[in-house]
């Protein structure tokens, strides 16, 4: 008996052992991804792989790092207002809009979205595109490091240069240079709100070529824009 339960120790030892060391690895690449731009991240990389999967030959995947001071106030404001409006003020998650999709799940309505742009950025940068309990679990692990070492306008900052804009187009440098032929900088109110438009279904959708859809939604924004009091709201909360 001494043997066997000798060697389950050893093993869960192991376990305990290399848990840890993921904890530890997994918090470190956080913390240096607070102060380093990204060079890619896991959503870019599964498209890549997809595209060489499926024979893709003319695939061009379009990304370059914007600083935040680079790029128009109104690009932040933006996504916020047509992501995630409680972003300056929530930690991580919003509870209201988890309890919401909740009950209309309950009601039988069709299952929506609750994710912040927290989560997103968390999903985006290190995990994979799916709705599987392990990745949800991550996704929470990973939301949870970035809110207690990076600072909000960093959570920004990265949201905005790796998100999805377009097919093979990812970040706000590359979209704006990809839909309006110019600098993110110069991006105007109406422009960012089209940009935000998109990110539902950045695939099928078209900032450059706006569907009725993306034109009532960008409008929508636009007004969201408005009544936050404009950049400035960004600066609220912690």
């Amino acid at each position: 008996m001494t043997k066997p339960r000798s060697l389950f120790f050893r093993i869960l030892r192991f376990l305990g052992l290399l848990l840890v060391a993921w904890l530890a690895l997994s918090w470190l690449v956080v913390l240096v991804l607070r102060f380093v731009p990204p060079w890619t991240s896991a959503v870019m990389m599964e498209r890549r792989v997809s595209a060489l999967i499926h024979g893709e030959r003319d695939f061009r995947l379009h990304h370059h790092w914007v600083p935040w001071e680079n790029v128009s106030p109104f690009v932040p404001l933006a996504m916020v207002a047509g992501e995630d409006q409680k972003f300056p003020f929530h930690h991580g998650f919003d509870v209201d809009a988890i309890q919401d999709a909740i009950d209309d799940a309950d009601e039988g309505k069709r299952l929506r979205g609750a994710s912040t742009i927290s989560q997103q950025t968390a999903k985006n940068l290190f995990l994979w595109n799916g709705r599987s309990f392990v990745r949800k679990g991550l996704e929470a692990y990973f939301t949870v490091l970035i809110e207690l070492t990076w600072s909000k306008r960093r959570i920004l900052e990265v949201y905005m240069n790796i998100a999805e804009l377009g097919d093979g187009i990812y970040g706000v440098g590359a979209a704006a240079e990809s839909y309006f032929g110019m600098p993110p900088g110069r991006l105007s109110p109406a422009q960012a709100a089209r940009l935000a438009a998109v990110l539902p279904s950045p695939r099928r959708l078209h900032a450059d070529r706006p569907s009725a859809y993306v034109l009532r939604r960008a409008s929508w924004i636009q007004q969201q824009m408005n009544q936050l009091g404009g950049p400035g709201y960004l600066g609220r909360g912690r």
